[in-house]
């Protein structure tokens, strides 16, 4: 036979090589990973939801998911396990990194304005007022009292 027609039968036999070596890397990483979880730890199911393991047994393990809420679930349904910052980042809410010293932002912007001696008029208008306002708009037109738009 030719080497040359060999050779994508060698090169596809390679690369399934690398394929199969590759999960069976993930593989073993996740069989470690499961194995080392201790009952206290955050983990996080193939699902997506957050719990921590109660109980360990040879194929399954015991999760709370809420307090006083447990459920069993196969060890091959984890699929993370969390570190404590993580799962408390996460679940909670907590951020360790959040400096409480910093400025605070007001959740309206009244302590924004420059003025703080300036109230808005909170009297209500009456019609004398408004027709007072109208005659001093009609005025800063440009035009006395008596003039018409000639066209």
């Amino acid at each position: 036979m030719n080497p040359v027609t060999l050779l994508p039968f060698i090169v596809l036999i390679g690369a399934m090589f690398l394929m199969t070596r590759s999960a069976k890397k993930k593989q073993a990483a996740a069989a470690a990973m499961r194995n080392d979880m201790q009952p206290g730890t955050g983990v996080r199911t193939i699902g997506g939801m957050y719990a921590t393991v109660k109980e360990l047994h040879d194929d399954t393990v015991l999760l709370e998911v809420a307090p006083g809420v447990h459920a069993v679930y196969a060890k091959n349904a984890i699929g993370a396990v969390l570190d404590d910052a993580e799962y408390n980042r996460i679940v909670h809410g907590d951020d360790p990194e959040l400096d409480v010293d910093a400025a605070v932002v007001p959740d309206d912007a009244s302590s924004l304005t420059e003025a703080d001696d300036a109230k808005p008029d909170l009297v209500k208008k009456t019609d004398s007022d408004e027709d007072a306002e109208a005659a001093d708009d009609k005025k800063s037109d440009g035009k006395a009292d008596g003039e018409a738009d000639a066209k």
